[in-house]
């Protein structure tokens, strides 16, 4: 079994460890680790906040994320901090006030060491998209870490934090964490703050946690999750103690299995992981039950018509006018906006304003962007009825491990296409996990994906604490 922070909380409460040996560790094995390209920024500063921790904890007034190190997406917003998103067009940009996440994680006394890398303002699926370089898979070197989160989950799986905080679009936590061998919960839509997460495509966006425990996972969501009346998109629902509903015998559980996401493409290694799963699943008393999800082909269109649209409208702002990268010697205002966005934006984020502007535009608004929306409707009434019958659907979280550096970057229909298991949560607003479950023949972590219900993040991540204990991991948190 993984190390959890339950256990290191003890230790730092009878006195076997500080807060400051935490982060000097931490921070030690960033820098040693440099060649990753994991952080774009580290916190000095962390050490003293260590040290008024460690008094806090000796006089038993410390909150409960006390000694937990975090790395943050530099798409979050930190008080006085650079908030990049990756890009050169906000590469000096330092924010004036803190996300509602990272005031509830320092409400909690957690420690914040720093920003990780990503694909530039979310838009990717490997983090070879950053303006400032990309993340290597800490398995492989020769390997991407997954996108856009990648810098996030290859921090966690390096044991550069204990936790790492990313977003979803599409997958963007979901598939690193697969790649990189860790837990990656996307939260149900609205049920974590979205204020202070620079947008990519608002609808879609969530924020949730990188872990290496179950537990740590459904800890950290207990203080972010929750209702803020900053974010006109949270949800007003009741947040549960998920660190004490993660253990529950699985023959309560129905598990839906949707026979369209082990057809081709899937390759071996992540078809065999899923089946044996399914399993343990069914060996500990689980009813499983085949599912179907008819309109899957549709879910990868459907999210880059919606997403790019929402993406051209939100990037809209940066200019060099109001904000951004401002271009030097333009002649006039038309002229400032070509070369500050010629010159700030990558490849990739220009592909996706310029799709984004073509289905707004006024010729093809009904046959792209309107139907997008009918086709979204349709896909969330597939999982409303499959839920109907099940309580969790398993699937792959990506069709196979991770890829090698440079290897879609040419071909961004293939890089889209790593995500087609994971967009279909984002446009139906549900809760999903990815789960470390082993190694494919060129020891490449694979990952398992459990969908659940709105708002019903207890049930996926007990099925994800169920798999964790069937592996034994037995990675150690720092």
């Amino acid at each position: 079994m993984t190390d959890t922070f339950q256990h290191l909380r003890k230790k730092l409460i009878n006195g076997e460890t500080s807060c400051r040996s935490i982060v000097e560790s931490y921070l030690g094995a960033a820098r040693a680790y440099a060649d990753l390209n994991v952080y774009l920024q580290l916190f000095d500063e962390a050490l003293e906040a260590a040290d008024r921790l460690d008094a806090r904890i000796r006089s038993g007034s410390a909150g409960k994320l006390a000694g937990m190190v975090f790395g943050i997406k530099d798409v979050i917003a930190i008080k006085g901090k650079k908030l990049t998103c990756g890009s050169k067009t906000l590469a000096d940009f330092v924010s004036v006030y803190d996300a509602t996440v990272i005031e509830r994680l320092r409400n909690e006394d957690a420690i914040v060491i720093g920003k990780t890398n990503m694909d530039e303002f979310a838009m990717g699926s490997s983090t070879e998209y950053s303006a400032f370089g990309p993340v290597k898979n800490p398995a492989d070197k020769s390997r991407v870490p997954g996108g856009s989160s990648g810098g996030s989950a290859a921090a966690v799986a390096a044991g550069l934090c204990h936790v790492a905080l990313g977003s979803d679009t599409g997958g963007s936590i979901r598939q690193p964490a697969s790649f990189c061998g860790v837990i990656g919960l996307k939260p149900t839509y609205g049920r974590v703050s979205r204020y202070g997460l620079v947008a990519f495509a608002s609808s879609f966006d969530v924020i949730g946690p990188f872990s290496n425990s179950v537990y740590d996972t459904a800890l950290v969501l207990e203080v972010i999750a929750g209702h803020d009346p900053m974010d006109s998109t949270s949800a007003d629902v009741p947040v549960p103690a998920y660190t004490q509903m993660i253990d529950r015998e699985m023959k309560s559980f129905t598990i839906g299995v949707a026979k369209e996401t082990l057809s081709a493409g899937v390759s071996d290694d992540v078809r065999d992981a899923v089946e044996k799963q399914i399993d343990l699943f069914r060996s500990a008393g689980a009813v499983i039950r085949e599912v179907s999800m008819p309109h899957l082909q549709y879910t990868i269109p459907t999210y880059y018509v919606l997403a790019t649209a929402e993406a051209s409208s939100n990037l809209e702002r940066y200019d060099g006018a109001r904000y951004g990268h401002r271009g030097e010697g333009a002649d006039d205002l038309e002229d400032l906006y070509v070369r500050s966005r010629t010159e700030g934006f990558g490849p990739e984020v220009k592909r996706r304003i310029m799709l984004g502007t073509f289905v707004l535009s006024a010729g093809y608004y009904d046959a792209y962007y309107r139907k997008a929306q009918r086709v979204r409707r349709i896909i969330k009434e597939d999982f409303d009825k499959a839920f109907n019958d099940v309580d969790v659907i398993i699937t792959p979280t990506a069709p196979t491990t991770a890829f090698k550096i440079g290897e879609k970057t040419s071909d961004p229909v293939q890089m889209y296409l790593s995500d087609i298991f994971t967009v279909s949560a984002n446009l139906a607003g549900i809760p999903g996990v990815s789960v470390p479950v082993g190694r494919d023949s060129n020891s490449l972590p694979i990952g398992v994906q459990l969908l659940g219900r709105q708002f019903e993040e207890q049930t996926i991540l007990s099925l994800a604490n169920f798999i964790e204990k069937s592996i034994g991991n037995t990675r150690e948190m720092k």
